[in-house]
């Protein structure tokens, strides 16, 4: 009984998306320990509150999609917990209001922990704000900006560039132009993510009347995006790391490239949206381990 449940709730967090979340704490935190400082402290506190708003981001999917009754026999990717019956809304709404409690206790800790400005704190409690509001409202409500073509945005904005360069702000209080680079590339390995995510599920989501991204661009031309948000997050890590003077010895996020490059062929040659199943997958793997890899190399 209890594994049941426990099995539930582990797919309903959706376990395999959790190392974006970590990838961009990952990123931020190396490139502050090597410019100014790193605390521990605060890393694993700022780790805890970008877990918890994508748990709540992947809650609220759930419920929803499930709601909207998109999420139905005919989508190809897994089953959810709501369209299962293994969960009812409103114990998903229960989950969803805990999970919110965690997230305003771990963030308040982490702002007092981290900051000592009243301004910086007030600027960080509107970004968690927003950040909540991305969460809850990218499938939930009338009007769902995930069902109009901005769900990519909103990961470039709260995987990439607020993830990397908050952390780096949390961890030196200080903000330096360049990482946005990183933080841009973090972003839009994130991006392909859910780009994947959605070229599987873009006849369902045509029918449901989700206007994803990739149902506005059709099949082909979402094909030839997904190779220009990956050729776009190496060159970000390129110009960056060619901007603070890394030397190419150190560049083992270029490791990861012929992965990347066996991942697009499948992309490109899939002609199904079963076929790009495993591919969602393959792809978390390869942002979290192309920015694995960057960190390493900044720290060597």
């Amino acid at each position: 009984m209890f594994s049941t449940i426990f099995s539930t709730w582990l797919d309903a967090i959706r376990l395999k998306t959790l190392p974006l979340a970590v990838a961009c704490i990952l990123c931020g935190s190396s490139i502050a320990a090597k410019t100014v400082r790193f605390s521990l402290t605060i890393a694993l506190l700022t780790l805890i509150t970008a877990l918890l708003l994508q748990i709540l981001s992947n809650l609220a999917n759930d419920y929803g999609d499930a709601v909207k009754g998109t999420d139905n026999d005919a989508r190809i990717g897994p089953k959810r917990a709501i369209q299962l019956g293994l969960v009812t809304p409103y114990t998903m709404k229960k989950a969803m209001i805990l999970n919110l409690v965690l997230i305003i206790i771990s963030g308040l800790i982490l702002l007092i922990t981290a900051l000592h400005k009243v301004s910086d704190i007030l600027s960080f409690m509107v970004l968690g704000t927003l950040a909540i509001i991305a969460a809850l409202y990218y499938t939930i409500g009338s009007k769902p900006y995930g069902y109009h073509g901005l769900g990519d945005l909103s990961v470039l904005v709260f995987f990439g560039l607020i993830g990397v360069a908050g952390t780096y702000y949390l961890q030196t209080g200080t903000l330096n132009i360049f990482i946005f680079l990183p933080a841009t590339a973090c972003g839009l390995l994130a991006v392909a993510v859910l780009n994947i995510n959605n070229l599987r599920d873009i006849d369902n989501d045509r029918a449901c009347n989700k206007r994803t991204l990739v149902v506005r661009m059709g099949s082909h031309r979402s094909r030839t995006y997904h190779q220009v948000l990956l050729a776009s997050a190496y060159a970000c890590f390129t110009l960056f790391s060619i901007l603070e003077h890394i030397p190419v010895s150190k560049w083992l996020f270029i490791l990861t490239i012929p992965l990347t490059i066996k991942h697009s062929k499948v992309v490109l040659s899939s002609s199904e949206g079963a076929s790009l199943r495993p591919m969602m997958a393959n792809m978390v793997k390869v942002a979290l381990l192309t920015n694995v890899l960057f960190a390493v190399g900044i720290l060597l």
